[in-house]
């Protein structure tokens, strides 16, 4: 008798020809994930040779019907089977309200951001949760562990807890070909990071949010819930960020430190801004604690980690490099942060000048 598990695994190519596309887009509330099934007569290698296909816009907050944009292979199917992310348009082809990949790849198409060649690395903190109880997996129920310290990058069954679902997090993404540079355990027990990049321009959220879909889908599958809240337990916890790591052509060339001033600078004087567009509920874990900075309060600094941008000490010592924005919460929209954080260094231009930003309050 067939068990489950092997029907699950059976392998479709060598008996069928055919191959299932998962189609996944991004939900009307704006954070969640959603996906459905097709067959397709043969494999795909190209997002332009996928059809087009609707949805119930109605039970997901949203109008109906995807456009596929980037195949990934399944980690869950195997085989010849792929994993599609889509963005969703209404019937007349406008992008729809939470479509922000539309406005994101118009950035990106810039021919001043192109010849830039933006790279990003997103740092995607999130924490994990008993299913019943939604209390951090490895807690006791109702009460709390030691406190901060023995836990980050830690190992051992009493200060890790999860470690199977992040290492099985890990390889599918490296199979699906998706960037994905790295993962550690976080300061808070039970909440861990994964790192996607260095990528270019929009690719830079199209695989942030399929590895965001690839760890819901493995989380369902060991029955614990996956939370990208900002501040998932109050009190004296570290919360969850997605500091996001940037550079240039510029900045990685000689003279690059010159060029990162005067985009922190920017940053600066577009502080709100940002923070308006970096995630809801960050005014819960931008406090000036747990290595963040005052929600209200722009400072950046080198090798200071309770800054709003941070700059390495490689960096400044090379003279050119990378920067790190602090900033953005656990549950950002990925093509919103980077193409916001492209716009405001290379497209947009202030009125006045407050030097290079460093120190500066919000303005």
């Amino acid at each position: 008798m067939a068990l489950l598990s092997d029907l699950i695994n059976l392998d479709l190519s060598g008996r069928t020809g055919k191959i299932i596309a998962e189609y996944i887009w991004v939900g009307g509330s704006g954070m969640d994930v959603r996906s459905k099934a097709r067959t397709l007569s043969g494999p795909v290698d190209d997002p332009s040779k996928l059809p087009k296909w609707n949805f119930d816009g109605s039970s997901t907050g949203q109008a109906p019907g995807d456009d596929s944009e980037v195949i990934l292979w399944d980690p869950f199917r195997k085989g010849q089977n792929i994993l599609v992310m889509c963005d969703c348009y209404e019937p007349n082809g406008e992008p729809i309200p939470s479509n922000k990949r539309h406005g994101a790849a118009k950035i990106f198409s810039h021919p001043d951001v192109k010849a830039e060649e933006p790279w990003f690395g997103i740092e995607q903190e999130y924490t994990l949760l008993q299913k019943d109880t939604k209390w951090p997996l490895g807690w006791p129920l109702g009460g709390y562990p030691g406190p901060q310290g023995p836990y980050y990058c830690a190992v051992g069954a009493d200060k890790s807890y999860g470690r199977d679902i992040v290492d099985a997090h890990y390889k599918a993404c490296l199979y699906a070909g998706i960037d994905i540079s790295g993962i550690n355990g976080e300061v808070m027990p039970g909440q861990w990071e994964f790192q996607v990049g260095p990528a270019v321009g929009v690719s830079a959220g199209d695989q942030l949010w399929v590895a965001r879909y690839i760890l819901e889908r493995i989380t369902e599958i060991a029955g614990v819930v996956v939370s990208f809240d900002p501040k998932p337990i109050p009190g004296d916890w570290n919360g969850a960020g997605a500091h996001t790591n940037y550079s240039t052509k510029s900045m990685r060339s000689d003279g690059g430190y010159e060029v990162i001033k005067k985009a922190i600078g920017k940053l600066g004087l577009r502080h709100r801004e940002h923070i308006a567009a970096y995630g809801d509920g960050n005014e819960r874990r931008l406090t000036g604690r747990h290595e963040t900075a005052d929600i209200n309060t722009f400072v950046w600094g080198v090798a200071n980690r309770g800054a709003s941008v941070r700059v390495g000490r490689d960096t400044e010592k090379e003279g050119k490099g990378y920067f790190e924005d602090r900033r953005p919460a656990s549950n950002m929209d990925p093509y919103v942060v980077t193409s916001l954080i492209a716009e405001t260094t290379m497209l947009w231009e202030p009125s006045h000048s407050n030097g290079d930003g460093k120190g500066a309050a919000a303005p």
